[in-house]
Formats: C-alpha cells, sequence, structure tokens
C-alpha cells in the first residue's frame, strides 16, 4: 500500500521533473508544460529541480536544455513526454538507463488510432524498468498546491480585438479531485470549476491507461487529506473486480460521483475511437456502481452539482426531506424532481404543522402559507421568516435535508436570509442545499453567497433536487455500511478545522 501512494505521489509532487520535448516556440505544448512548471518554480511553488529536454536547444527559458535524459547530471524521477509517438520508445528506453521513477505520456498516436504495437512496446519496456507510466495520449497532473501543471493549454490567449483573455483557467485549492479518461473534458471540468470559484484538490487525466488505471489513482486518493470528494469521468474500466473492490473501501470515506460515457452503440464506438476504450454493457456499470457505492450521474450538469454538494454538507440520514420556498411553481419543480429520483418529501408531521400554525397566529409567517410540504412563505416573506421556518423543518426529527428556494425577486426579502440559513445550518448535520432562479447580478450573488457559506446553490429547483438526491443516495449507502456515524463525525470536524462550520 505504502508503495502505490509513494509511486502515485510522484506524479503530484515529485522532486525533479524533465520535459521531453521542452521547446522555446511558444505555439508548442512542449513549451507551454515547462513554461507552467518555470512560472510555478519562480512563484515558489514548485520546489523541484526542473530539466528541459531537446537535442536542438541549447537554453530554454533561463534553464541548461540537455541532448537527453541520460546526459542531465542529475537524478530525475518524473518525465513529461511531449515528441511524436515513434520517438516515445526510444525516450522510455532512455528513462530505464537514467533510473526514472514515473513518465507523462502526453503524446498521442497509440492505441487509440490502433496503434497497439508500439503501445505495448513502451509498456513492456516501462514495465521491465518498473516505470509506472500515465498515458499515454492524456493532459497529465494539475496540482496548485505543488506546482505540478502539464497542461499543455495556455492559461490566457490573445483575441483577434488584441484582448487578452482567460482561457484555461486553473482553479484553485479545494476540496474535489477530477479523475478522468478525456484529456478534454478534464479541461472542461477546471473550466467550469474555476468559474464557479470550486477549489480542486488533484486533477489527473488517464489517456489510455496503459499503466496506471483508475483503481490506483482512486487509492491513493483515498489517503489524500485535501481530497474530500472524487469526481470520476470514465469510458471504460478494464479490471472491473479490482476497481469495485478499492471503490468500497474509498466510498465508506469519500464519495465518488461517476460520470460513465459510452451508454449507447454509438456512444461506445466514439469511445473506441477516441481513447481506445472498450465500453462494455452499460448495465453492468450500473450493478457495480450500486454495488461499491458509486453515485452515478446522467449527464455533466449532474456531475458538478453533486460533486459540489458532497463536498460542501454531510450525507442525509434518512429519505425524507422538506422544501421551503417563497413561490409554489419552483417548489412543485423541486418535490417532483425529487420523487423522479427516489427522494421522498412526505407531508408535515402533525407537530410540525402546529408549529407553523403558531407562528402565522404571531403573524411570524403569512397567515396564507402553505404549511403541508412544501412550506410555501409566499411574495409576503421576510428573511425572519425564511430563518424561523427553516429552524423548525430542521428541528423535525422525520425530516433529514431540507431544500431552499429563495426567489430573490420578493420586495421584502433581503440577501441576509443567506447567512441566516447558514448560520442555522451550521448547528445541524442535516443537509440543506439552496436554489435562485436567474442569470441577473442579484441572482448571481444569491448562488455566490450561498456557496461561500458551504451552502451548495444551484440554478434551478431540479438541480438543486438532484444535489440534495445524492446526499440522500449517498447517506443510504453509508447505513447501509454501517459506517454513517463515523463519516459524519470526521466530515464536521474537517469542516471545523475549515471553518466551514462554527
Amino acid at each position: 500500500m505504502k508503495s502505490v501512494i509513494e509511486q502515485m505521489n510522484l506524479f503530484f509532487d515529485p522532486p525533479s521533473v524533465a520535459v521531453i520535448g521542452a521547446s522555446r516556440k511558444i505555439m508548442k505544448a512542449g513549451h507551454v508544460i515547462f513554461k507552467n512548471f518555470v512560472e510555478s518554480k519562480r512563484r515558489g511553488v514548485f520546489k523541484g529541480e526542473l530539466y528541459p529536454v531537446n537535442p536542438y536547444e541549447k537554453q530554454i527559458l533561463g534553464f541548461r536544455c540537455y541532448p537527453s535524459i541520460t546526459e542531465i547530471p542529475g537524478e530525475v524521477e518524473l518525465i513529461v513526454i511531449v515528441v511524436p509517438a515513434d520517438v516515445v520508445p526510444e525516450i522510455i528506453a532512455d528513462a530505464a538507463v537514467k533510473g526514472v521513477k514515473a513518465a507523462v505520456i502526453i503524446s498521442g498516436g497509440f492505441g487509440e488510432v490502433g496503434n497497439h504495437e508500439l503501445e505495448e512496446q513502451i509498456t513492456a519496456t516501462a514495465r521491465n524498468a518498473g516505470i509506472r507510466v500515465l498515458g499515454p495520449n492524456c493532459l497529465g497532473v494539475y496540482d496548485c498546491e505543488t506546482g505540478v501543471d502539464m497542461l499543455f493549454l495556455p492559461e490566457t490567449k490573445v483575441l483577434t480585438t488584441g484582448d487578452e483573455v482567460v482561457a484555461t483557467p486553473r482553479p484553485m485549492s479545494g476540496p474535489i479531485a477530477i479523475v478522468t479518461q478525456s484529456g478534454a473534458f478534464g479541461v472542461s471540468a477546471l473550466d467550469y470549476l474555476a468559474g464557479k470559484e470550486l477549489g480542486v484538490s488533484k486533477f489527473v487525466s488517464f489517456g489510455n491507461k496503459c499503466d496506471v488505471d483508475e483503481s490506483e489513482m482512486l487509492r491513493y486518493l483515498l489517503h489524500d487529506e485535501r481530497t474530500r470528494v472524487i469526481l470520476l469521468y470514465v469510458e471504460s474500466i478494464d479490471a472491473g473486480r479490482e476497481f469495485m473492490e478499492v471503490a468500497e473501501e474509498v466510498t465508506t470515506q469519500k464519495p465518488i460521483v461517476a460520470l460513465k460515457l459510452g451508454k449507447t452503440k454509438a456512444g461506445a464506438r466514439a469511445a473506441l475511437s477516441h481513447t481506445g476504450a472498450i465500453a462494455g454493457s452499460d448495465r453492468v456499470y450500473d450493478s457495480a456502481f450500486k454495488q461499491s457505492g458509486v453515485i452515478r450521474v446522467r449527464n455533466m450538469e449532474e456531475f458538478f452539482d453533486a460533486g459540489k454538494a458532497l463536498a460542501f454538507q454531510p450525507p442525509a440520514a434518512g429519505n425524507n426531506i422538506a422544501v421551503i420556498t417563497d413561490a409554489g411553481g419552483p417548489g412543485i419543480m423541486a418535490i417532483d424532481e425529487c420523487q423522479s429520483s427516489g427522494v421522498n418529501v412526505k407531508r408535515f408531521s402533525e407537530e410540525t404543522i402546529r408549529k407553523f400554525e403558531e407562528l402565522k397566529k404571531k403573524g411570524e409567517i403569512p397567515a396564507f402559507a402553505t404549511n403541508l410540504n412544501p412550506l410555501d412563505l409566499t411574495g409576503s416573506v421576510t428573511s425572519e421568516m425564511f430563518k424561523a421556518g427553516t429552524k423548525i423543518l430542521l428541528d423535525d426529527p422525520e425530516i433529514y435535508g431540507v431544500i431552499a428556494l429563495g426567489l430573490h425577486h420578493v420586495p421584502a426579502l433581503q440577501e441576509d436570509f443567506v447567512d441566516m440559513i447558514a448560520e442555522l445550518a451550521q448547528k445541524y448535520t442535516k443537509p440543506v442545499v439552496a436554489c435562485a432562479i436567474g442569470e441577473t447580478e442579484m441572482a448571481l450573488y444569491i448562488r455566490s453567497r450561498f456557496d461561500k457559506l458551504r451552502i451548495p446553490a444551484y440554478f434551478s429547483p431540479e438541480d438543486a433536487a438532484r444535489a440534495m438526491a445524492a446526499l440522500v443516495k449517498y447517506g443510504e449507502y453509508l447505513r447501509k455500511r454501517g459506517c454513517f456515524e463515523d463519516y459524519v463525525r470526521q466530515f464536521q470536524k474537517i469542516a471545523t478545522i475549515r471553518g466551514m462550520v462554527a
């Protein structure tokens, strides 16, 4: 176990790196990758030794360039390969002589285009030399804490207008790990998470998976203190039994959300030509994920929504949730989606209904509010009413989670209702998710404010409902495995350390 963790850690925190194919030509992938490391080193983030390798250059970005790995005077633990496919066998052979421990092959032109012999050749050479390989045909690794950045896509681009814009943003540090077979999808994930101001602990792209695969990376991430949730994009899983065994171990301590592509015949065909993946029966994947506690989602939107919910909130201790809203229509949308996702939205208990009736008599919620589930506070709602209603729902022992739908358009509702709900949620171990519909400045502010206070907020009631469904499903799995209380205690401990709860 320790050996596997140490091996995988070389990809994320290497003592020394050589970029094979580093270039002075700014449009080359080798230039972008080497420049990423150089800038990170100059900022004091990347601490390792750095070597460019290119037989046609003497110096790149102020670093002496070497014609081959074997001529580098110091040790080289990790190499990043960005050269044509037919040159890679020679590079791997040199790496074996040099005693390199790990290699990331960014280059394409292997099994994904039918060139299986070449891929098998480099795999055999690396295996015989004890070199662990990520790729080929991959995007590599990104870790903002260690400064490792193999993304060959520049962070900024200059438009034809002359304006410079952020093209491939690097997210800040956070609790979500991205494990992806597709490099292009991985870049899109980084773009999305950066735009939503959601942090990433580790990013890794596998490509053709000639050596390192999902199982080893999941086992590594299980022991990574910065990772709380793992988002897994796959087109195929080759060692199914091993994957299930590892996933069962991981999911008792960290949730895994999976987006499995190639569900249809046409999709499977596309996956084969993309990374050489043989997709297999979709029913088999469904069953394997369910047995091992992996939460499978249907599309990219659910992928990120579930990840955010599981990173921010504890799982639900039961399958019955409440909806509190200031608009009847969105409340019904949330309830319909909850029911479709297998989440119960039962009528409130008589005791809870009685409490709401008392608030009506006191004038603390509108007299015409409906209070059977959802609790509809109507357009007359105030921040204090949202707070009072949410507290009663969180106090109800028959309710295990709350969806808060706040239409900020109503006149008496102030933005401080966000802080009031977040403050309440901190005192309970029940999950709370929110929704603020719209794309105006105010809607974006409300969602952003909720997110900053660790209440995951969504654009639509359906998104909020599906996020809550992920928390319910994960809670059901943990209870079945007998580790729900342990997980919640650990979640609260980490949340307290990070200032996520009072």
